[in-house]
């Protein structure tokens, strides 16, 4: 295995560019106290030091035996900010991104950033992405300013997507009802993100989303932000409230049922995750074709999650699907 090509595809950057643009820009209310979190760590200290620089990243991979990683922008992106700034930033940051491919030849792919405020410039942006800038995909930091994206409003964005077969990173960030995680630290990965990023994705799947768009791809990391565990009781509840009025109305009724869509169009990153007995369950969940590896650089240790890849309990087929193919597939990476 220590030869196998080792590719890693939620990693985070962050750029001058970005910096100069965003940092100054009013925050949208509700947002103000993780942007002030963000802005501090992209801006001194250890984290902001390796955010910023890539030839210590690739430093690093070189020395962890990574051939590639995925970029993105550091979380929330510009999602933060209003419309009218957020569409420039996202057009600066995917200008930036596409400069750090072209001049890291084979060493680096990346996700574009999109500004859901207006979707209809999102949608835009999204074809941009993907055919003149030759990039892979689009994160999404999660909500934005508490909307999601199986809302009406979002179905600009969602239908360029898949007609520009961009796969979609559902990152997490600060859940948009913050009060109840605002306690013991509880806002951030310790279990908000995950809490927060799950909820998105449910709401995708059960909103009937991927009955109106059945070839998007959506893609979570953490090893499906929890979603895995609880596929069959989510199944068997859907089966027994579909079509039947709640308090917020009835629970749509679907085509598939809900695991079925998951394992058709969502794929799951490592990141964060190195448990044999999780990646185990993911596996089962979805399937070798639909797990990736991801270290979620700089904020896990490259060489602990390398490690994991190398020793999980795998067949060799297993693990050079994790490590590389799929990522090269569904990301359209040069092999």
């Amino acid at each position: 295995m220590s030869s196998e090509r080792i590719i890693a595809v939620e990693e985070h950057v962050t750029t001058d560019v970005f910096l100069g643009a965003a940092h100054g820009l009013a925050v949208h209310p509700g947002d103000e106290a993780e942007v002030e979190l963000m802005r501090t760590v992209e801006s001194s200290g250890p984290t902001a030091a390796a955010l910023h620089d890539i030839d210590a990243r690739v430093a690093a991979m070189d020395a962890a035996g990574q051939a590639m990683a995925v970029l993105s922008t550091n979380p929330p992106g510009v999602q933060p900010y209003y419309a009218e700034n957020a569409v420039p930033l996202a057009r600066l940051v995917n200008d930036a991104l596409a400069e750090l491919v072209r001049t890291h030849t084979g060493r680096f792919g990346a996700l574009g950033a999109v500004a859901p405020q207006n979707p209809e410039a999102a949608a835009r942006e999204t074809e941009r992405i993907m055919s003149s800038l030759g990039l892979n995909g689009v994160m999404i930091n999660s909500h934005t300013h508490g909307h999601y994206l199986d809302e009406p409003r979002f179905r600009p964005f969602l239908d360029a997507a898949e007609a520009a077969r961009a796969p979609i990173y559902l990152h997490p960030r600060y859940p948009s009802a913050l009060a109840p995680y605002d306690v013991y630290g509880m806002q951030g990965a310790i279990w908000g993100y995950q809490a927060e990023a799950g909820l998105h994705a449910m709401r995708l799947i059960l909103s009937g989303a991927f009955d109106r768009n059945p070839n998007l791809t959506i893609v979570l990391g953490h090893l499906g932000e929890g979603i895995p565990y609880w596929l069959k009781r989510i199944d068997n509840r859907h089966a027994f409230a579909a079509g039947t009025a709640g308090a917020a109305g009835p629970m749509p009724k679907l085509r598939l049922t809900p695991s079925e869509y998951f394992r058709r169009n969502f794929v799951i990153t490592t990141s964060g995750i190195n448990d044999d007995r999780v990646l185990e369950l993911a596996l089962h969940a979805v399937g070798e074709d639909n797990v990736l590896f991801a270290l979620d650089a700089p904020y896990e240790n490259t060489n602990d999650a390398v490690s994991f890849l190398r020793n999980a309990p795998l067949t060799d087929a297993q693990r050079a699907k994790i490590s590389h193919s799929n990522a090269e597939r569904l990301f359209r990476l040069a092999t």
